[in-house]
């Protein structure tokens, strides 16, 4: 918003500042018929820029008190707006705005072939024939339509305090455009090459083998857990393996059989049987774990009780169920209704559903998720894998592909796009970045983003392979549009480089050289395809036959 807007009903209006009041100076010729204008100058030299309306045509008389209290000399009935001015471009454009302020906004979307738009139409309060001021953050600028870029006032600028310099705009609503990943679909893919599913002989002879083994896990064992996060990044992973048999390598006969136990394993959670079934909760509508219900531990299975986290949790099902339904479309008609009520809990689009709230996840000023539930917090909501962010985009794109659904197909396309647009300017700092501040884009990545701060660290430790990893995981398709190969370089050479990567114990090693694929497949390809590859460098949703099917497409291949 461009003021900070009370509305009074006969109260009266009072104004404090810890700073003091230097001066309070009326304006003896109000920028517009029913405004009072009031120029505030605090002690440390900064103008405030005061504005009253009054439906009824009452003026607004303030009194100094003393150096901390300016107060109004009887009620005021009508709208009270402040905003900070710091120059005659500040105080023209506030002039011109003042009166108004946005009550709601509804949000709408249109694809156009390879383009996808979105519009915030803002509803509005006061004068009506005043046109909105506002803030846009630094993605909105890159991708204003050409309409919408006449009503910035570049001269203006807001800090924030996560997302860099705010740009003044005048305008009732906003309309933004983004290029469309079409061909992006189960394949490795990248923006150059496009997808690709055809490797060499010696790739896929490599990778069947390896294959073979991992589709005979026990995955059961690895599915039925007692968390619906780890359980669907197993289903994910296993997803993955059979797609890769039946795609790349064309053992049909083995993806078949791997299916059939997938789905298996799948059933048990669209019967609800799994350990913590999900229940629909009716306070704030939404499909949650009992686990904390049983427990007592609100912080289980990552806090999806307390909602944390649905858009990470339930993207795994989604993406696991597209590939599913994707080599077995008759599998679909048992179990749509049920992906799709993941879908609509944490990215319903519609405010004709009674159920589920209007993207509880996805932000959409913001232009990425946030993962933060029920809890309260001193610094706001807050988001830590943004990699998991863009797959809950790229897993409804693809289930929307899958069901034939082409409003969600096109939902998913323009999420993804947004995401990643906003990811590569407020998560992942290439060296260009301009947003944030100079001393913290080598970092590379941000760490936990919050509302009010930045913190370069994780929720589980402060390694560099955790920190950056976070970003990275789960390593599929879409990773590639999110993380540009300039972005990768740069972050490989910061943290990982000569042996660094080598260094690292456990599944993060794996998640980096997957991750390394996206700039150096042949590099990637020779990891995972070693004759002495240990287990323990995969995480429990990542498989050697995915990695090493992505690092071939990508052009890793022997």
């Amino acid at each position: 918003m461009g003021f900070v807007t009370a509305i009074f009903a006969g109260a009266t209006p009072t104004l404090q500042s810890g700073i003091l009041f230097r001066t309070l100076a009326l304006d003896p010729t109000p920028p517009k018929s029913g405004i009072t204008k009031y120029s505030i100058l605090l002690e440390d030299g900064k103008t405030w820029l005061l504005y009253a309306y009054s439906p009824s045509g009452q003026n607004l008389a303030l009194t100094v008190v003393n150096n901390g209290l300016v107060q109004a000399t009887s009620g005021f009935n009508g709208i009270i707006q402040i905003a900070k001015s710091e120059s005659s471009a500040h105080e023209a454009m506030f002039d011109e705005a003042c009166g108004a302020y946005p009550i709601s906004a509804s949000l709408s979307g249109h694809v156009n072939g390879a383009v996808g738009s979105y519009t915030i139409a803002f509803n509005k309060g006061g004068l009506s024939s005043t046109t909105l001021a506002m803030f846009a953050l630094p993605h909105h600028l890159e991708s204003f339509d050409n309409n919408t870029i006449c009503g910035v006032i570049n001269g203006v600028q807001l800090a924030t305090t996560t997302k860099g310099m705010a740009t003044a705009i005048v305008a009732d609503s906003w309309t933004l455009e983004e290029d469309l990943p079409l061909s992006l679909n189960f394949a490795p893919w990248s923006p150059a090459r496009g997808s690709s599913n055809s490797i060499s002989a010696a790739a896929i002879s490599t990778i069947a083998g390896i294959a073979a083994s991992e589709i005979s896990q026990n995955m059961t064992a690895q599915t039925d857990l007692n968390s619906m996060y780890y359980s669907g990044k197993a289903l994910a992973k296993f997803a993955g393996i059979v797609y890769t048999l039946h795609d790349f390598v064309g053992n049909t006969a083995l993806a078949q059989a791997g299916l059939n136990t997938l789905k298996q394993n799948f059933a048990l959670f669209v019967n609800n049987k799994q350990q913590f079934p999900l229940v629909y909760e009716t306070a704030w509508g939404g499909i949650v774990s009992t686990a904390s219900y049983v427990t007592g531990d609100s912080g289980v299975d990552f806090g999806n009780t307390y909602y944390n986290d649905h858009h990470f949790h339930y993207s795994y099902f989604v993406y696991a169920a597209a590939i599913i339904g994707y080599l077995d479309p008759s599998w679909l008609a048992g179990n749509k209704a049920y992906i799709n009520a993941m879908v609509r809990d944490y990215a319903n689009p519609s405010t004709a559903d009674n159920y589920f709230p209007v993207s509880r996840n996805f932000d959409w000023y913001h232009g990425h998720s946030w993962a933060h539930g029920l809890y309260e917090t001193f610094d706001g909501k807050d988001e830590e894998s943004s990699s998991e962010d863009s797959l809950s985009a790229y897993a409804i794109k693809m289930w929307g592909r899958t069901i034939g659904d082409s409003n969600m197909e096109a939902r998913g396309n323009l999420q993804l796009a947004i995401t990643a647009r906003s990811l590569q300017n407020y998560f992942l700092y290439e060296s260009s970045n301009t947003v944030q501040p100079a001393n913290f884009i080598n970092n590379k990545v941000s760490g936990i983003l919050f509302e009010n701060k930045i913190d370069h660290t994780t929720y589980f430790g402060g390694a560099p392979e955790l920190v950056q990893g976070i970003h990275m995981l789960p390593l599929l398709p879409h990773s590639t549009l999110t993380r540009t190969e300039e972005f990768v370089t740069e972050e490989w050479n910061t943290y990982f480089s000569n042996g660094r990567a080598d260094q690292v114990v456990g599944g993060w090693r794996g998640v980096l050289y997957a991750n390394l694929a996206i700039i150096n497949p042949r590099t990637s390809w020779n990891f995972f395809a070693q004759a002495g590859f240990d287990a323990s460098w995969l995480d429990g949703g990542a498989s050697r036959t995915w990695y090493l099917a992505m690092a071939a497409g990508l052009g890793g291949s022997p």
